[in-house]
């Protein structure tokens, strides 16, 4: 019964979808404020039968109700509450309502926040998007119903696939799916504004915060499926340019220009048809990456599905919103007033600079990653396009892109200064020449490139400092007045400030994991010593554990230095007997911002065992620079302009009546 409630629930949410999708968009066309009126509760009348459908979903999970297919597919009853319900987003057919579900709560937000907004643009707003919440509605009842039953249930189920079966994948999906889910809204804002034949800094400032939020989801979503693949898959690396993993850094760095060509659209009114281009682009990346994961033309262990049906049915959606909307683009954006100008050394110059980088890095990216895929459908012909080609592409864009960001901020506005900004960033320059020469010192000579990036993320880092100091006048003005002007600054300075340094910390974990990392992969026997890095690791045997759904073989290390315990690892390998399938455990001693990482191979014949050992120097920086990048947009969404948004509209006195 719960399952049925779950179906009819998405059946009636599909159809106020349609009625949001066409009512609103009527009332705009004919003026009629009670039809406009009906996008925000249609909006959470959406939201709320989602959301019931899902929890309808969850309790047949929690419950293990093996009638339901997708359950008895996904689950089983030994497996731990927590992936129980990790478990309903951990299939296609269930991540497919979590993505609706996320897409429907997006639209009651704007519904209950957006009352500000001219009341057209929000009529045509919600309406965009229940057009695409119809559309996957539709996807998900026709091909990839999570609700289907067995006619005879069966007593256990199939579970999870082990790989799945860990927190790092519980919360990996939902956060990578708010980000992609969120730029749905900015996308909506774009079509709603080209329907509506107007934009303006005011649109700029309704759009910012819908971004901004959506971009941090994803920044953190990307950043726990990278952890999650470092130490999970046994393999010892963070990135490894996968397409799947490309599909979501692309609308990561078009989301990145966006917010960029926001600001400037914001602050001058310039960059209109461009901010509205990447709002289109941002989104329609998202969707490349659904498009991707689901139609089986990608074979990765993120990939969720391999049915032709639902991935014909996935580029259907595709070309329906992204052909639409890029045409209601070509169609209506030259009819859009251009707006300010700038001189190309200001402020909005470096951020047109920096949207350019952004871009262009993110084509490499869209053609490395499809071109394979184009080719073999043509030519049936199949090549590989790797780290080697993304490293020397990708790399030297983006080593551009951080020596400039230091500049942007300090510019000034519509006509700005270099000499007198390269000045101010003397300090930067300086810390940065002390770094590469102390990094040149310990190695001994060698290759520049470990010295020179490590300049560089000093280099970024220092002149994020500078920024603060320049905006509070520190060491120019008494200490209590720059105290003064620090608590005067909006927080937006200090999120763009935090954001930059990040970069500089991500930076150092890159740098340091891949030129100073060290490896060995050796067979030990019970007490056998290995050297890594300075450090000892013993050996000390094997311990046969039971775990809830699977038999565990852990091994047990002794990690030393100079004689001194540091600590234990027990990396294991353990045997899902539901699914007739093992996974590796990897195990992670931490010192500092560096890591001992051990991961187990297979057993030898003469009692030895294979184990991959790695010394990991400043890897943890990786993830926390992406942690601190994410608190600098959360200060950035903190700013009471962001949360404020633009101006309610006055109430029009008697006998006149608003522009629209």
């Amino acid at each position: 019964m719960i399952a049925e409630i779950g179906h009819y629930a998405l059946v009636l949410a599909l159809g106020i979808a349609l009625i949001q999708s066409v009512l609103p968009i009527w009332g705009v066309r004919t003026r009629d404020d009670a039809l406009m009126a009906v996008a925000g509760p249609a909006a959470l009348a959406q939201a709320l039968f989602v959301a019931v459908s899902f929890a309808a979903l969850t309790w047949c999970y929690v419950v293990s109700d093996f009638s339901v297919v997708n359950v008895f597919e996904n689950s089983h009853s030994a497996k731990p509450l927590v992936y129980r319900i990790t478990g309903v987003w951990g299939n296609h057919e269930g991540s497919m309502l979590l993505w609706v579900l996320i897409l429907a709560l997006f639209g009651a937000l704007v519904g209950l926040f957006g009352r500000n907004l001219p009341r057209t643009l929000r009529a045509n707003v919600l309406a965009a998007q229940s057009w695409i919440a119809a559309a996957f509605y539709l996807f998900i009842l026709v091909t990839s119903n999570p609700f289907l039953r067995i006619a005879e249930a069966p007593l256990e189920g199939r579970d999870l696939n082990p790989l799945l079966q860990d927190i790092g994948l519980a919360v990996h999906p939902p956060l990578l799916y708010l980000g992609y889910v969120g730029f749905s809204i900015s996308f909506s804002f774009a079509v709603a504004a080209l329907i509506d034949g107007r934009i303006d800094a005011a649109w700029a400032r309704w759009v910012r915060p819908w971004t901004l939020a959506a971009w941090m989801f994803l920044t953190l979503g990307i950043a726990m499926g990278s952890y999650w693949a470092y130490y999970e898959l046994g393999w010892g690396g963070w990135w490894f340019w996968d397409p799947v993993e490309n599909a979501s850094l692309m609308p990561w760095l078009a989301g990145t220009a966006l917010l960029h060509s926001a600001v400037v659209m914001e602050k001058r009114n310039a960059l209109k048809v461009w901010t509205v281009l990447l709002a289109i682009l941002t989104f329609s990346l998202s969707l490349l990456g659904t498009f991707l994961v689901r139609s089986g033309v990608l074979t990765s262990v993120h990939s969720f599905a391999t049915d032709p049906t639902r991935g014909v049915f996935i580029l259907m959606i595709l070309v329906l919103f992204i052909g639409g909307a890029l045409a209601l683009y070509a169609w209506r954006a030259p009819m859009l007033k251009q707006g300010g100008l700038f001189a190309p050394i200001s402020r909005e110059g470096a951020l047109v600079f920096n949207n350019l980088f952004l871009t262009t890095a993110c084509a490499t990216v869209f053609i490395g990653t499809l071109y394979p895929l184009a080719l073999e459908s043509l030519t049936a012909e199949k090549i590989s396009v790797g780290a080697p080609f993304f490293n020397l592409t990708f790399g030297p864009l983006f080593a551009i892109l951080l020596l400039a960001v230091p500049f942007g901020p300090l510019l000034a506005w519509k006509r700005g200064d270099l000499v007198g900004v390269a000045q101010r960033l003397l300090a930067a320059f300086a810390g940065a020449l002390v770094a590469a020469a102390a990094v040149v010192a310990a190695q001994g000579g060698g290759p520049v490139l470990a010295p020179f990036a490590i300049g560089l993320a000093v280099f970024v880092m220092i002149g994020a400092l500078v920024d603060l100091a320049e905006r509070t006048a520190l060491f120019r003005v008494p200490l209590a007045a720059a105290v003064a002007r620090a608590r005067g600054l909006p927080r937006a300075a200090y999120g763009t400030a935090v954001a930059h340094f990040s970069l500089g910390l991500v930076l150092l974990g890159i740098v340091g994991e891949t030129q100073w990392n060290t490896e060995r992969i050796v067979s030990l026997k019970p007490g056998a010593t290995v050297s890594l890095a300075g450090y000892e690791v013993a050996f000390d045997g094997m311990v046969p554990r039971q775990g809830p759904n699977y038999r565990e073989l852990a091994a047990r290390f002794t990690v030393r230095r100079d004689g001194v315990v540091l600590g234990e690892l027990a990396p294991s390998k353990r045997t899902f007997t539901a699914r007739g399938t093992s996974t590796s455990e990897a195990a992670l001693l931490t010192r500092g911002f560096s890591q001992v990482y051990v991961s187990l191979g297979d057993p030898n014949a003469d009692g030895s065992i294979a184990v991959r050992l790695y010394h990991k120097p400043l890897v943890l920086l990786i993830w926390i620079g992406s942690v601190v990048m994410v608190l600098g947009g959360a200060l950035s969404l903190s700013d009471r302009r962001l949360r404020v948004g633009a101006p309610k509209p006055a109430r029009p006195k008697a006998g006149l009546q608003p522009a629209e």
